[in-house]
């Protein structure tokens, strides 16, 4: 295995590890994934975020495995590597590092949308030139903001659990499943609503800043999937039993819409800060998870040999985090990408299907393999239900990655590096 020379600081325990997730996790894609998820699915919505869930712990568990055995910055990219080969862990932090850093923009852009949309681009870039001196300041300052924007996501999100549930707009007959609700559209809605999961990588994307990585990592993986499936499940079950799968398909702002249903229009502006604010920390978590992988492709020398470099006294991968935070500043100022990163969400279960293709070799027993199995199937079936233009694109992106590899192999043999 490639080391650097100076590793990151450990100082992470359970409870911060599990405050980073859940900031991973309960970021703005809950504002607004319910609305294409119920278009898709229909009455189906809650089957989708069933089978999302499903998934997701699938490969929560085979991450967690993989990370007690390697615990390093990088998360699939090095358990890739490891397992299946230099090409497999390639791939997938090519996928990570391309889809992420356009998710970093698109995260950007919605921060200054619903800050100041006048001034959209503006904000977005300030957003990230302020997480980017947060995250450079070490990972410990990364996690307090973290626990602020949780608390106060989960605040909003209750006041929207309790308005819609309260309220004599609620009707239990609109969560029934429909017949009609074919196995495309729930498959669909269950890709839409797997990337809402996606943030408990993060976890493991920081296996070197962990303490004692084998007790922590395994513990804060599930509880922090746990606290999000529950909070996503009530959200969804009080925003569909006001607006009905329809009104909810056609909502573009769907937790708004529902507590201005339910009675409560006061609560519209608390739900629009609420949204900035989970953007922000989505922003966050992303721009650590990708400078992370960053890091760990440099000191392979996959991505140029500087960025693996670490600050010797914030103990940070400070030129990757800088590097990352510059591309994704330049983005966010000149290109509306939240249109355009489909291929982000193919990438993203390409980069778990190696994670679960990495677990399957760690045990020959057939139970041991279920979960990988499961987890490996339930990628490439998610993967292939999302609209054919994220497919395309995604697939695309793949491709660009493998060539580049195996561009790069061809030049070093010829230098004799190989």
């Amino acid at each position: 295995m490639t080391t650097s020379g100076s590793g990151l600081r450990r100082t992470l325990g359970v409870g911060d590890a599990v405050v980073v997730g859940l900031g991973a996790m309960l970021g703005a894609g809950i504002f607004a994934a319910l609305a294409p998820a119920a278009h898709a699915a229909g009455s189906g919505l809650l089957l989708g975020l069933a089978v999302a869930a499903v998934v997701a712990y699938c490969n929560a568990m085979s991450s967690a495995r993989l990370a007690v055995l390697y615990p390093a910055s990088g998360g699939t990219y090095v358990y890739g590597r490891e397992r299946l080969g230099e090409f497999w862990g390639y791939l997938a932090g090519w996928s990570f590092v391309v889809g992420k850093t356009a998710s970093c923009a698109a995260m950007a852009l919605t921060v200054g949308t619903y800050v100041w949309p006048g001034q959209a681009h503006a904000v977005a870039v300030a957003a990230v030139v302020a997480l980017t001196a947060v995250n450079y300041g070490g990972i410990q300052k990364s996690a307090w903001l973290t626990r602020v924007i949780v608390a106060v996501v989960l605040a909003v999100l209750a006041s929207v659990v309790v308005a819609c549930l309260v309220s004599g707009e609620a009707d239990a007959g609109r969560l029934a499943i429909g017949a009609s609700d074919g196995a495309g559209g729930v498959l669909q809605a269950a890709g839409l609503l797997f990337f809402a999961f996606a943030g408990y990588a993060r976890i493991a994307t920081l296996g070197e800043e962990v303490r004692d990585p084998a007790r922590t990592i395994p513990r804060a993986i599930p509880v922090a999937l746990g606290i999000t499936l529950v909070v996503y499940a009530c959200v969804a079950v009080a925003v569909l039993s006001v607006l009905g799968p329809d009104a909810l398909g056609d909502a573009s702002a769907p937790l708004a819409d529902a507590v201005r249903e339910a009675g409560s229009p006061w609560l519209v502006p608390v739900v629009r800060v609420g949204a900035a604010v989970a953007a922000l920390g989505s922003l966050l978590a992303l721009i650590l998870g990708v400078s992370r992988t960053t890091l760990a492709m440099a000191r392979d020398r996959h991505l140029p040999g500087a960025l693996a470099a670490v600050h010797p006294r914030f103990q940070v991968p400070h030129r990757a985090e800088l590097a990352v935070g510059a591309v994704v500043a330049v983005l966010a100022a000149t290109v509306d990408v939240r249109g355009a990163i489909g291929f982000s969400s193919f990438g993203v279960l390409a980069y778990y299907a190696v994670a679960n293709a990495s677990a399957w070799t760690l045990d020959s027993a057939p139970a041991a393999r279920m979960v990988p199995v499961v987890g490996l199937a339930g990628c490439a079936v998610l993967a292939f239900s999302l609209p054919g233009a994220s497919v395309v694109v995604g697939a695309g992106v793949l491709v660009v990655g493998a060539v580049a590899y195996g561009v790069r192999r061809w030049v070093r043999a010829g230098d004799g590096q190989a």
